[in-house]
């Protein structure tokens, strides 16, 4: 029996993300006493796949077939059930993003499991099997109890510090059998975006609203984004506008992050916008209302035009950097 935990992989390689949800996974083991078994979906390299014991992988399940070469998450659910049979498996975590969203529902239904979506935090009990989770768009919490003998566990991105262990892990390379008919998705044409961090990739984001005034104003946004190794981002209204591209607006009903760092600059806050960000670790707001919504939400605030208080930050940050 052990804990099993689904890591995803970007062209063969882990993210923080992945070695996160180890980390997860190995905390979840350490309360239940069982161990971690890492499932790996397409190709992976030996060494990659190691990396996963450096955060508590005690063993790592590489799949392949030529049903899973692309994303398809009735084929993946599928692949993932099949091992969680083999291990024996009663909790089972997967990453609270795009792909997870579209995994967890069909791998529930395939193991009749109840799933926590959006956790953050280990389990507060076992017995009841207790989990803690933002609700309400981030604006409260809750304590989920799941009375299912499958769990299965969404991680919210950034939740969790990754921690280092010492295991060497086995490698099991297995090939699962999946229905043809499962399949469901067609790759036809891949355009990746290069030149630019993916804002859903980034420990930071510098994010513009209507406060910017006009999106001639947006250059020393972009410049404290680039001295700071950071994506742009911004509100719907600013992307609505034209000011700014629409994959770069987060909020409910647009890309939902979970930077380490979010700096809000001249956004109020309105309730979709907090759904898309308040799970980022730390939130600066700039702001000239000091009632704004933002900075409820936020740890740090300054009251002030960001036309005049950005140019000041970038010129702090030059001076931090020499």
């Amino acid at each position: 029996m052990s804990v099993l935990v689904y890591t995803e992989n970007w062209d063969g390689k882990f993210k923080k993300l992945s070695y996160e949800l180890v980390s997860y996974a190995a905390g979840v083991a350490k309360m239940t006493g069982t161990s971690v078994t890492a499932v790996s979906i397409g190709r992976v390299d030996e060494p990659e796949l190691r990396k996963l014991g450096d955060y508590g992988a005690s063993k790592i399940v590489s799949l392949t077939n030529d049903n899973l070469v692309n994303l398809d998450s009735q084929a993946y659910a599928s692949a993932i059930a099949e091992v969680a049979g083999k291990e024996g498996s009663k909790v089972i975590v997967i990453a609270n993003n795009n792909t997870g969203k579209a995994v967890a529902p069909r791998l529930s239904v395939r193991l009749k499991a109840g799933v926590g979506s959006g956790v953050s935090k280990l389990p507060v009990n076992l017995s009841p099997f207790t989990v803690y989770k933002r609700t309400y768009s981030g604006n409260a919490f809750a304590h989920l109890v799941i009375k299912s003998d499958v769990k299965i566990l969404t991680l919210s991105q950034n939740s969790f510090d990754l921690v280092p262990a010492s295991n060497t892990a086995t490698i099991e390379n297995l090939s699962v059998n999946i229905d043809g008919s499962l399949v469901k998705t067609t790759v036809t044409n891949v355009e990746k975006q290069t030149g630019k961090m993916l804002l859903t990739d980034a420990d930071i984001v510098v994010s513009g609203g209507r406060g910017m005034k006009s999106p001639d104003n947006w250059s020393p946004l972009v410049e404290l984004a680039d001295l700071l190794g950071g994506a742009t981002a911004c509100s719907r209204p600013v992307s609505d506008e034209g000011w700014r591209p629409h994959g770069e607006h987060t909020g409910q009903t647009g890309k939902i992050i979970a930077p380490n760092l979010y700096v809000a600059v001249g956004i109020s806050g309105a309730t979709q916008h907090l759904a898309g960000i308040s799970s980022s670790k730390y939130i600066v707001a700039i702001n000239t209302d000091k009632d704004a919504p933002i900075f409820e939400a936020a740890q740090y605030g300054i009251v002030g035009d960001a036309i005049k208080v950005l140019p000041k930050l970038v010129e702090a940050v030059k001076e931090l950097k020499k």
